[in-house]
């Protein structure tokens, strides 16, 4: 292990150069004119796992995106490890916002600014050259056995890797996942994510006339839309907060008294946070929460877009015959995807205002989930953040969702170490996007260390 960490260190700048080669590959998974990139980067990446000496490497088509696959299982007697991330990024926009280009990575200070930079980008590769620094060193060889399963649709629900996992799990085998996107409660402060939010994500059509009516000639009399629209959404929260949708929070698994405590230890500046992360005029959300247990502990519902009728320059004074918005529903224990669909479909339609019809459609989906911190492989992950990081681990669940843990255990009956090495200002899915260089480096070194300490807990 010291051999792959000094190679590591020996190679950093190689390592950050083969990062920003695969950070200007714009492969934005949600937008068809991007399709060849994200082939692109599935290509790039296979072909890195292949000159480091990972075997049996594959580039899967199906009917979304690609997924990348590998494996070395040379390690007679020990555990395996399934690796995880995913190569998809986010669109840029607002493209005016950023201040170097998005997909020409650009080092400011300690920092890489790129979209995908730290979401996902950056990470995989974290991973991919722990696993090269272990292969192209010392003995050459690995501590435990590695399948590597990476992803271009996470940004888009990851349908394509739910069906796979689902499909293959013989394929898949493993004692445990390393997924390595998530992020550090605070600089220099080693941390594991051991709880996510699930989520829905849906669109909410309103229909009223047969087609778009002159407002003159109408209004008054038609049904608009957009009015209706903005009832309902006006209805499914309070102004403080609170979801209405009856039931809706009624399965919720409150966080226990001993996590309570542990998570008001953190070192968090509740002002800091709304000022320089946020950058909003104040904090909103349920009374009777901390900051903390509203983004971890707490269901939510948050409107993202709203389109129909007229919105280019200038006026035309039309009701439109149609109004969408798309609304989120993020999870958590013990809540369900369906039922919460079938919970704010059926309220929906209970609140929708006379002479409109309202549907709902569900996009995609993902469960909640929450890990205990007994578990041999979190204490494995524990040991080597120690090794690297010399402070002791701190544990915290995430406002995200990443819908494959949910599979994972369900299909492979594994548990998923979530350890990531992004920081809270990390802007992602925002202009300007960053990874801290010093973290993408020991992010490596604590991977090598991860499968050091695998390798002694079996």
């Amino acid at each position: 292990m010291d051999a792959a960490v000094a190679y590591a260190r020996e190679n950093a700048p190689r390592f950050l150069e083969d990062l920003k080669a695969l950070l200007r590959i714009p492969s934005v998974s949600t937008l068809p004119e991007h399709q060849g990139d994200v082939e692109a980067a599935a290509e790039w990446i296979a072909e890195n796992l292949r000159h480091i000496g990972m075997e049996h490497v594959e580039v899967i088509r199906g009917e979304g995106h690609p997924l990348v696959y590998a494996d070395w299982l040379h390690a007679a007697g020990q555990p395996t490890c399934l690796c995880y991330a995913h190569y998809d990024v986010q669109p840029p926009d607002p493209l005016d916002e950023w201040i170097t280009p998005p997909f020409e990575p650009t080092r400011r200070g300690d920092n890489l600014y790129a979209r995908g930079a730290v979401d996902d980008k950056g990470q995989l590769v974290t991973q991919l050259k722990a696993l090269e620094s272990l292969l192209q060193s010392g003995d050459r060889k690995l501590p435990v056995n590695i399948r590597v399963l990476y992803e271009g649709e996470e940004e888009v629900g990851g349908e394509h890797i739910a069906a796979f996992v689902s499909q293959h799990p013989d394929r898949l085998q493993a004692d445990f996942a390393l997924i390595s996107d998530t992020e550090m409660f605070a600089p220099e402060l080693p941390t594991l994510c051991v709880g996510l939010r699930g989520m829905i994500y849906t669109e909410l059509e309103v229909r009223g006339a047969k087609t778009d009516l002159h407002s003159g000639m109408f209004g008054g009399t038609a049904p608009n839309p957009f009015v209706a629209l903005a009832q309902i959404v006006c209805g499914l929260k309070d102004r403080d907060g609170k979801i209405l949708i009856p039931g809706f929070c009624d399965d919720v698994q409150k966080p226990s008294a001993e996590e309570l405590k542990a998570w008001h230890s953190l070192p968090f500046d509740e002002e800091k946070y709304r000022r320089d992360e946020m950058g909003a005029p104040a904090l909103v959300g349920e009374k009777g929460y901390s900051v903390i247990e509203r983004l971890w502990a707490r269901p939510t519902l948050d409107v993202h877009g709203v389109m129909g009728g007229f919105t280019g320059a200038g006026a035309k004074t039309v009701i439109p015959a149609k109004a969408t918005a798309k609304i989120s529903m993020r999870l958590v224990p013990d809540m369900h995807p369906e039922k919460a669909f079938r919970q704010y479909s059926d309220y929906v339609q209970a609140i929708c205002p006379a002479g409109v019809t309202v549907s709902t459609r569900l996009i995609h989906s993902g469960e909640p989930s929450v890990l205990s911190t007994d578990n041999p492989w979190i204490r494995a992950a524990t040991r080597a953040m120690k090794k690297v990081w010399n402070k002791d681990t701190v544990f915290i669940r995430s406002g995200g969702s990443i819908p494959v843990v949910g599979d994972f255990a369900r299909h492979l009956k594994i548990p998923s170490v979530m350890m990531g090495f992004g920081l809270p200002d990390d802007g992602i899915h925002a202009p300007n996007e960053k990874f801290h260089i010093p973290n993408f480096h020991r992010g490596i070194e604590s991977v090598v260390r991860l499968f050091e300490e695998s390798a002694r807990q079996g």
